[in-house]
């Protein structure tokens, strides 16, 4: 059982990147074009042994609103601007198509939202048929999609199976009615367990449920008796979120009232029942706040060493070029980042155009290569040997990094890590502050140069 010391993980709660990606988001700049990620997608595509693609489809469209969403999404039921999107989205697949070279296969496949399976039966069946007449696939790719069971049918769930789809990522939150009502989601616990069942009987590979502590009117006491649920029904993953409150960045999270909201106190203790709870059940915490089973992908490339990180958190397909397509979804590509256009006007401009519809992005320098590959050591490994970063960069590990490592001396008191023999090792609790342990390798902080608002560590 991992046991948690609440005023120590206090003592480290603050605003803090995620690390999807290294530079973060805040640092994507619109000098970044179309013509410099065209140039870079020709790069890597050229280049000898070029590595597996992982794809990304945005459908933003949901139809009511959850209140506490932090996604880009659109709320609508008009089937005519669904079409066109799908249209438009075919026509970005067919652009990037006539860049890449047809011998290169799909290893991962993911559809994000939105609400995925706000599409019909039949729009998705038709858009799987197009990505996999356009792209083929690995032997064994992870194709995974997210799914709102609360306008779900089994014949959604039989259309993405026969469409080679073998994971399944479900949110679920919190199972307490008056949280659920407080948030404009209700959905009862007997439906996510039909859901959960239907995935099961049709032979989905792994199914992911999502939670989220911080919500209005949670107590320690009534999301245990969710927790608990989330035991009995043995998901294969389960991510535990901590709701970010940005009523000024996502404007329909001023529905929510701030005096319903528990006190930083009580999302702590929320926090600390929920993994002591997750790890004496037996699921192994992957690290910040994904837990799986241990027979589980993701569980035993954590164990052999194997994690990635990319805009879809924690993934086990490490190094293929990641394309995202559709409003606002993210690309990354060779030693770059692009953004596309976040609403539908601009996106379908650029297409009719015939330029790939980029609004921003970021080109790594060299610095930010040795950074990112320092971070992601920490992040995914959770231990980082110097002599790893000296030999493939030409760095002297402790000078380049000497004001990261300068820091660390509270954080190995605490017991967040140890150094020892020039390697840096994160331990258990250092796992759920990794984050913390993180920013003191990001360049951007150590030169006052980060202009992001980021939601707290935890």
């Amino acid at each position: 059982m991992f046991e948690i010391d609440i005023d120590l993980i206090k003592k480290y709660d603050k605003p803090g990147p995620r690390y999807t990606s290294y530079p973060t988001a805040p640092h994507f700049t619109e000098e970044f074009t179309h013509e410099k990620y065209l140039d870079e997608i020709i790069t890597t595509n050229n280049a000898a042994n070029a590595p597996d693609l992982s794809l990304y489809y945005h459908l933003p469209f949901c139809d009511t609103l959850c209140y506490f969403c932090g996604c880009n999404m659109i709320i609508t039921r008009n089937r005519d601007r669904i079409q066109t999107y799908l249209k438009y989205l075919k026509n970005e697949i067919d652009l990037l198509r006539s860049y890449i070279k047809t011998d290169r296969k799909v290893a991962q496949l993911h559809w994000g939202g939105g609400t995925p399976t706000h599409l019909n039966p039949d729009e998705i069946n038709d858009l799987v048929s197009y990505i996999k007449n356009s792209f083929e696939f690995t032997a064994t790719p992870e194709n995974g999609c997210e799914i709102d069971p609360r306008e779900l049918t089994r014949e959604h769930l039989e259309a993405l199976k026969n469409g080679g789809f073998n994971r399944i990522s479900m949110g679920v939150q919190d199972f307490n009615e008056k949280v659920q009502k407080a948030v404009n989601r209700i959905q009862p616990e007997d439906m996510t367990r039909k859901v959960v069942n239907w995935v099961r009987e049709l032979g989905f590979e792994s199914i992911n449920l999502d939670l989220i502590y911080g919500l209005p009117f949670q107590t320690v006491e009534d999301f245990a008796n969710t927790v608990d649920k989330i035991i009995d029904i043995a998901p294969d993953r389960i991510a535990v979120f901590n709701y970010a409150h940005v009523p000024w960045m996502k404007k329909h999270m001023a529905l929510i009232k701030e005096e319903d909201i528990p006190e930083p106190q009580v999302k702590l203790e929320i926090l600390k029942m929920t993994v002591e709870k997750l790890t004496s059940a037996g699921y192994v915490f992957i690290g910040m706040d994904h837990f799986s089973k241990p027979e589980d992908d993701l569980a035993k490339a954590f164990k052999e060493k194997r994690l990635y990180r990319n805009f879809q958190g924690y993934s086990t397909n490490a190094g293929a070029d990641l394309y995202g397509m559709g409003i606002t979804s993210i690309g990354q590509i060779g030693k770059a980042f692009a953004q596309n256009h976040k609403t539908e006007k601009e996106y379908y401009q650029a297409l009719d155009e015939g330029l790939l519809p980029i609004v921003k992005g970021a080109y790594m320098n060299d610095d930010d290569i040795i950074r990112r590959e320092v971070i992601m050591k920490i992040m995914c490994d959770f231990e980082l040997k110097y002599e790893t970063i000296e030999k493939k960069f030409d760095i002297d590990f402790e000078k380049y990094f000497a004001w990261g490592l300068s820091r660390f001396d509270q954080m190995i008191n605490d017991g967040l890590l140890t150094i020892q023999d020039r390697k840096i090792t994160v331990n258990e609790i250092g796992r759920l502050l990794i984050r913390n342990i993180a920013m003191n390798f990001d360049g951007y902080i150590e030169r006052k140069e980060d202009v992001g608002r980021y939601s707290r560590t935890v």
